[in-house]
C-alpha cells in the first residue's frame, strides 16, 4: 500500500502539507529525523502514518498528560484500537495489564517521568519498539522555552531500547536549541527537516492599555466584533474563570474556561464542545492548545504577554490552520511585566523550599521508597509538583535517588548551594526570554521580521495585514454579518476582499 492510500483511508486527507511527506519517507527509509514544523502544520501525522507500515510499536514521549489523552482520543475516534497512554490516569491494575501486552499496541504514548521506571523500560524492551518519537523536543534543551529536566534522560532511554528509528519533533527552535536536542538525544546522523515558523495568514497586533479595566473593555469589544471561534490566553487559572463570567455577563453566550486545575473529564468535554463549534470562545491558560486540531480558529487574544516568544508563536499558531486569514492580538499594560517576573519565579523552588526538603530528608537515616518520599512532599507538605521535579532531578544526579529508592544519608550539605545556583541560572535564562518578549512588544519595526530574526530566519513583511507596525485593516477580521451591514467603500482592494469573502459564504 502506498503512503497516499494510507493518508486517505486512515486520516481522510487527500494531500500532504509542507514537510510531511519528506519526513515520513525518511523515517520509512530507516533514517533518524530532527524536524521543526510550525504549530498547526500536522506534526503528529509524521509519526502516526509510518506506524501503519511498521510491524513494531511506536513510542511517543509527550510532556503533557492532556496532550497524550487528546491524541489517544483522536486516534480512537479514527478507528484505531491499539493505542495506550502510560501515565498517571491509568489505575495500577490497568498499567500492569498494559505493560504485559505492550507489543500488541501500535501506538504507545508515555510521559518522560514514567520512563524513569525500570519496570516500564523492561516492558518496552520486550515490546521491541520500532520508532521512538520525542514530541515537543525543545523541552530537552536548557535554552528551550519549556525546559523539562525529565527530558534529559531520554537519550539513555533511547539507548536502552536498542536505538530504534528516532524522530525528534518541535514547532519552534533556535539553532542553539537544535544543537541541544541533537546532543542530549545523541543524534549524530539525523536527517534535518527545518521549516519556517512564519505563518503569513496570521496578522499580529499589539495594543497598549492603561489598566485591567480598559483591557477587559477592549477584550469584550474584540470578542463581540471579531469573527469567531477564538481563544483567549490568560496567565492564571483564576483569570480564565473571571473573564468567562465577565464575557457572559456582557452578552457573550458560548464561552467557557479551560485550565489544568479542572477534572480531566471536564476538560475533555469543553475541548470537544469547542472542536464541534458548540463554543465560540475559550478562555484558557497555556494548558489548552497542544494537540487540539481545530482548523477554523479566527483569532487568538493574549490578555497578558506569554513568558517568551516561543510560546507566543505556538499559541497564535493555533489560529488559521485552514490557511484562511486570522488575527493575533496582545493586550499590554506596563504592570504586566511585574506579574510576568513573579510567575517566572514561582515556577522554580525558592532557597527556603530547597533547604526544607533537603533537611527533611537528612533527618532519616535509612533508605526509603521514592513513592513514600514523593507522597510526603507532594501531598502531606504540599510542595508544588514542578518544584519537586526540579529537586528530584538533582537528587538523582547526585546519587541520592537511585531507581525507586532514596538514600537520605547521601545528602551532602553542599547540595543546597548547587541546587540554588541551578535555580538562579534557570531564572536568568527565563528573564532573557521575557526581555526578548518585551522587545517584540515595544518594537517600532515589522513584528514579523523581528520574530523571524529571533528564530534566525530571513523573510519579508507580508504585503497585506502583516502586523500593526506595517498596517492592519481590522475590518477584515470582523464578523461577516457585520461586514454585510457596513458597506462603506474604502478602496478597491479592501472592497474586493470583502466581496470575495461574501462569495465564500
Amino acid at each position: 500500500m502506498k503512503i497516499e492510500q494510507v493518508l486517505q483511508t486512515k486520516f481522510g486527507f487527500n494531500h500532504f502539507r509542507e514537510g510531511q511527506r519528506e519526513i515520513i519517507e525518511d523515517l520509512l527509509a530507516g533514517n533518524h529525523v530532527l524536524a521543526v514544523l510550525p504549530t498547526g502544520t500536522g506534526k503528529s501525522l509524521c509519526y502516526q502514518l509510518p506506524a501503519y507500515f511498521m510491524k513494531r510499536p511506536v513510542l511517543i514521549v509527550s510532556p503533557l498528560l492532556s496532550l497524550m489523552e487528546d491524541q489517544v482520543q483522536q486516534l480512537k475516534a479514527n478507528g484505531e484500537k491499539n493505542v495506550i497512554a502510560l501515565n498517571s490516569f491509568l489505575r495500577e491494575e490497568e498499567k500492569k495489564e498494559a505493560l504485559r501486552h505492550l507489543a500488541a499496541y501500535r501506538f504507545i504514548y508515555a510521559s518522560p517521568e514514567i520512563l524513569q521506571n525500570a519496570y516500564v523500560i523492561q516492558a518496552l524492551q520486550s515490546a521491541n519498539v520500532g520508532l521512538f518519537v520525542v514530541d515537543e523536543a525543545h523541552c530537552i534543551s536548557q535554552w528551550g522555552h519549556d525546559f523539562r529536566l525529565d527530558y534529559l534522560h531520554l537519550g539513555d532511554v533511547w539507548q536502552s531500547l536498542g536505538k530504534p528509528i528516532c524522530l525528534a519533533l518541535t514547532g519552534t527552535a533556535t539553532n542553539e536549541v537544535l544543537e541541544d536536542i541533537k546532543h542530549y538525544l545523541q543524534l549524530k546522523d539525523a536527517h534535518e527537516h527545518l521549516y519556517s515558523m512564519n505563518r503569513p495568514n496570521i496578522a499580529m497586533n499589539v495594543e497598549y492599555v492603561e489598566g485591567v479595566k480598559e483591557k477587559k473593555e477592549k477584550l469584550l469589544a474584540y470578542v463581540k466584533h471579531l469573527q469567531n471561534p477564538g481563544i483567549i490566553y490568560c496567565s492564571s487559572r483564576a483569570l480564565t474563570e473571571e473573564l468567562t463570567v465577565y464575557l457572559k455577563e456582557n452578552g457573550i453566550e458560548n464561552v467557557q474556561y479551560y485550565h489544568g486545575g479542572m477534572e480531566s473529564s471536564e476538560r475533555m468535554l469543553i475541548q470537544q464542545q469547542f472542536l464541534e463549534n458548540q463554543l465560540d470562545v475559550i478562555c484558557c491558560t497555556s494548558a489548552f492548545g497542544m494537540g487540539v486540531n481545530k482548523r477554523n480558529v479566527r483569532f487568538v487574544i493574549h490578555f497578558q504577554p506569554p513568558p517568551q516568544l516561543e510560546s507566543y508563536v505556538q499559541e497564535i499558531g493555533r489560529s488559521g490552520r485552514d490557511g484562511e486569514d486570522s488575527i493575533a492580538i496582545l493586550l499590554y499594560h506596563e504592570g504586566d511585566d511585574e506579574l510576568a517576573y513573579s510567575l517566572l519565579e514561582m515556577e522554580l523552588p525558592s532557597s527556603d523550599i530547597v533547604f526544607y526538603c533537603l533537611s527533611t530528608l537528612r533527618t532519616n537515616k535509612q533508605a526509603m521508597s521514592l513513592k513514600k518520599v514523593e507522597d510526603h512532599f507532594l501531598f502531606t507538605i504540599g510542595i508544588q509538583e514542578t518544584h519537586w521535579r526540579f529537586l528530584r532531578y538533582y537528587l538523582q544526579k547526585e546519587g541520592v535517588i537511585v531507581g525507586d529508592t532514596v538514600y537520605p544519608s547521601l545528602v551532602q550539605e553542599s547540595l543546597h548551594e548547587k541546587i540554588v545556583d541551578a535555580v538562579k541560572e534557570r531564572l536568568q535564562n527565563k528573564y532573557r526570554k521575557y526581555t526578548a518578549m518585551k522587545q517584540f512588544i515595544h518594537t517600532h519595526e515589522c513584528r514579523r521580521q523581528l520574530l523571524m530574526r529571533y528564530f534566525e530566519e530571513e523573510g519579508l513583511s507580508e504585503k497585506i495585514n502583516c502586523c500593526d507596525q506595517c498596517g492592519i485593516s481590522l475590518d477584515d477580521y470582523k464578523k461577516r454579518e457585520n461586514l454585510k451591514k457596513k458597506r462603506i467603500f474604502k478602496d478597491w482592494e479592501s472592497e474586493l476582499r470583502i466581496l470575495l469573502r461574501q462569495g465564500e459564504e
